[in-house]
């Protein structure tokens, strides 16, 4: 029997509609909100009205190029936490609505688990091998750092995360401090490319069991870039390849450090990342180094799964939906933590 999903993400600052048939993607459809670029980081107000302008088409979009007509959903999934609360308030009122028109199953979907299970979506072209049960994953993004054991589709244990800020904000705010454009992450990877990650060294944090801290790094590179800028007026223009591959080394050794120390701990070796920084081409290379000398299966999503999408949110609602998990309409978003 076939199954079409709608998945409605709407969490930060990227409207997104998916068309999943069963586990297999048909659409996944993604409008950027180019708005916030000018002021260096997500303004909540104008993401919630550009929300507003965009679901309708992006929705329709999805539904065309799946080849399907909305009478044909079976479910419509959507993003009830955590995000920004004026932007998970389209999608959920828009979710809402149109389950209730078409008289279908409504489906909430946390957001930090369907990062997760974006490593289940079937392609159209091939299979794609998935992790097999109970693996690791390193979930990292601008708003969160993880590592959950992930014992089967529903059952997810947070074993380590950030007890302040998350890796992504570390990217963002070493890409600020050095003036470069938002958003800073893929920008510090482009540009670490011609560096030399060994020429400046910054501090780890000491942290216990498998948690992670940024904050402290953040402060750091703020201070060295501070005093360093009172010596020579040009050292950010001088080193600018060096400091984002020394700051990006840094922030990746510390986040596979606490991964080693969780596989070996725990005795599992299938080991996954999700999550915007994910995409980070340094990350995915190091991973598998890594993965290669401890014997680890390594799995990391496909590209255009890393980044906030909407794909990811329909096919955690496919296995919810498998399991009888719906919500009614008096489901209200949640910006932090689970609802």
């Amino acid at each position: 029997m076939k199954t079409y999903i709608l998945g409605i993400e709407s969490s930060c600052d990227d409207t997104s509609a998916a068309v999943l048939e069963n586990n297999k993607i048909l659409a996944n459809v993604i409008a950027n909100q180019e708005v916030h670029r000018k002021y260096g980081g997500v303004v909540p107000e104008l993401a919630s009205r550009a929300h507003q302008q965009q679901i309708i088409p992006v929705v329709d979009t999805a539904l065309k190029k799946a080849g399907i007509e909305k009478q044909q959903l079976t479910a419509v999934a959507f993003t009830r936490g955590p995000g920004l609360l004026g932007s998970l308030l389209v999608g959920t009122s828009f979710a809402k609505s149109f389950a209730l028109s078409l008289n279908i199953p409504l489906i909430e979907v946390d957001h930090m688990q369907a990062h997760i299970l974006a490593h289940f979506i079937q392609m159209d072209a091939s299979f794609k091998d998935s992790p097999s049960f109970p693996f690791l994953c390193l979930t990292i993004s601008g708003g969160h750092t993880q590592i959950v054991k992930v014992n089967n589709y529903r059952d997810m244990t947070i074993i380590g995360k950030t007890i302040d800020d998350a890796a992504g904000e570390a990217f963002d705010k070493a890409a600020k401090i050095l003036g470069l454009p938002y958003p800073g992450g893929p920008e510090i990877d482009k540009l670490a490319k011609k560096g030399d990650a060994s020429k400046f060294v910054f501090p780890k944090p000491k942290m216990p069991e498998f948690n992670y801290s940024f904050s402290g790094l953040k402060t750091s590179f703020l201070y060295f870039i501070r005093d360093e800028l009172k010596k020579n007026p040009d050292f950010i223009k001088q080193n600018t390849n060096d400091l984002c591959a020394s700051i990006q080394k840094v922030i990746i050794d510390i986040l596979m450090d606490k991964l080693i120390l969780a596989s070996r701990q725990t005795g599992i070796k299938e080991i996954a990342i999700a999550g915007g920084v994910s995409a980070n081409s340094k990350m995915r290379r190091r991973l598998f180094e890594i993965g290669s000398e401890n014997g680890w299966k390594v799995y990391i999503p496909e590209f255009q799964f890393t980044t906030d999408n909407a794909a990811m949110i329909a096919i955690t609602g496919y296995y919810k939906f498998l399991n009888n998990e719906f919500t009614g309409q008096r489901v209200v978003p949640y910006a932090r933590g689970e609802g």
